[in-house]
């Protein structure tokens, strides 16, 4: 049994269940709890945490983010502490923006781990910062008891997430702006999408899905559209996992090739020169069996093989690896 601590703000927001986006919560809080070869213990704190009082009690530190948001600024001890330490990223664009190089040394960080395909991370952070890419997100109980794929609408595709705004002012604001947190940026292909008169597009309000329930909201439609510009997103994972034929955008950009989806059998991929002809493709015969044996495969493949258990299993291992 491996001992493992997870140290984290009281406040931080994504453990914060009024907050729109829980999958941060159901993997740390609920995942890490159900795997067998885990013994986990919560610290939540305000801005201090003693590292000392750990010390033979625990065989390895999870950090829920290499960030102030969500790690508190001063771990007591941290410098005579030799308890491997691993930490989920952050966003690696915000690397620079918030300091996040300095504080892998504050916080003496042995590994990152995350979605992201590991160049991505590395085109942000040195290359002697050690990564693993875990495919974590996807809670599989959330997707239960949802409409049969016959039932649900066929004539529309849906298209959900934050796009960026097309107007001029946006658009030079995206060209030239140093800041690259911008949906256009990285949803592109997402935003286009939303100009197309067959896509249905609820979007969010406030921080908040319009449709509080994501996975029945998808399990209207019988596709969706799932999109990253330089890299896969968690939506990747749910809207198979929901059912819905997925028109995946995979790139050489994005890599999300690495997730093991296979186009025409467990996706259909698309990008910025042919998501039109997919989308019609579909849409001129929506009946056509194969789709719905598209959207069953993507489905069976993505609750099986990228749930959050199997993340779990992952990190498990990749603790293991620091701690022989």
């Amino acid at each position: 049994m491996i001992k493992v601590a997870l140290i984290y703000k009281k406040n931080y927001n994504f453990f914060n269940k009024q907050h729109f986006d829980q999958t941060t919560y159901y993997f740390l809080m609920d995942a890490l709890r159900r795997n067998k070869s885990l013994e986990v213990s919560y610290f939540p704190c305000e801005n201090e945490f003693d590292i000392s009082k750990l010390k033979g009690k625990c065989d390895a530190i999870i950090l829920a983010n290499n960030g102030y948001d969500a790690t508190p600024e001063i771990l007591t001890g941290i410098k005579n502490s030799t308890i491997p330490i691993f930490s989920r990223t952050a966003d690696p664009h915000h690397a620079k923006k918030y300091n996040q190089i300095e504080l892998h040394e504050k916080f003496k960080i042995d590994c990152y781990w995350g979605l992201q395909p590991k160049n991505y991370f590395h085109k942000f952070y040195p290359k002697h910062f050690k990564y693993k890419n875990i495919f974590w997100g996807l809670e599989p109980s959330l997707n239960k008891n949802l409409k049969s794929y016959k039932s649900r609408i066929k004539d529309k595709i849906v298209n959900s997430g934050n796009v960026g705004r097309t107007n001029l002012k946006s658009k030079l604001g995206h060209i030239f702006s140093k800041d690259i947190n911008n949906s256009l940026y990285f949803y592109k292909l997402r935003t286009i999408c939303n100009k197309l008169p067959y896509v249905d597009y609820a979007g969010m309000k406030e921080s908040k899905y319009i449709n509080e329930n994501y996975s029945e909201y998808l399990s209207k439609y019988r596709a969706a559209i799932a999109t990253g510009t330089y890299y896969p997103v968690v939506k990747y994972l749910e809207i198979p996992a929901a059912g819905c034929l997925t028109f995946m955008e995979i790139t050489e950009k994005n890599h999300a090739e690495y997730l093991g989806y296979k186009d025409n059998e467990t996706a259909i991929f698309i990008n910025e020169k042919n998501y039109k002809t997919k989308f019609e493709e579909y849409l001129n015969d929506p009946d056509n069996k194969k789709w719905e044996e598209i959207a069953n495969s993507g489905r069976d493949y993505t609750i099986n093989e990228l749930n959050n258990d199997k993340a779990v299993e992952s990190l498990v291992e990749l603790i293991k690896s620091f701690i022989k």
